[in-house]
């Protein structure tokens, strides 16, 4: 068990690191459409590189994960991803979270608890 909890919290701030730079990267890139300028600013943006390699990489470790533990375990595992993303808000994208977000979250990962057992 603690194994997968290791291996859940790593794929969770992996997915996480992915988002905080696909949002860095979407404030870089040219507003969305099918021309050739736009797929350029995406192709040469290195944080939407890097949310490529971090979101690729949370997926090779879900497959690992899935392959050696039950998916009724693993899956509300997943839900640590919502914990480090309130702080990734918070921490490096300066977002405001409200308390009744910090509650929500809390009421998630009292359910992951339970479910653990």
């Amino acid at each position: 068990m603690l194994r997968l909890l290791i291996l859940s919290t790593l794929q969770s701030i992996l997915l996480v690191s992915g988002q905080i730079f696909l949002k860095f990267a979407l404030t870089k890139m040219l507003p969305f459409s099918w021309t050739w300028a736009f797929f350029r600013s995406a192709l040469f943006n290195w944080q939407f590189s890097a949310s490529g390699i971090a979101m690729g990489s949370a997926s090779l470790l879900w497959f690992y994960i899935l392959r050696h533990h039950n998916l009724s375990l693993a899956y509300p595992l997943l839900s640590i991803s919502y914990i480090f993303g309130l702080l990734a808000s918070i921490l490096i994208l300066h977002e405001p979270v409200p308390p009744v977000r910090w509650l929500g979250v809390l009421l998630i990962m009292s359910g992951v608890a339970l479910l653990t057992r």
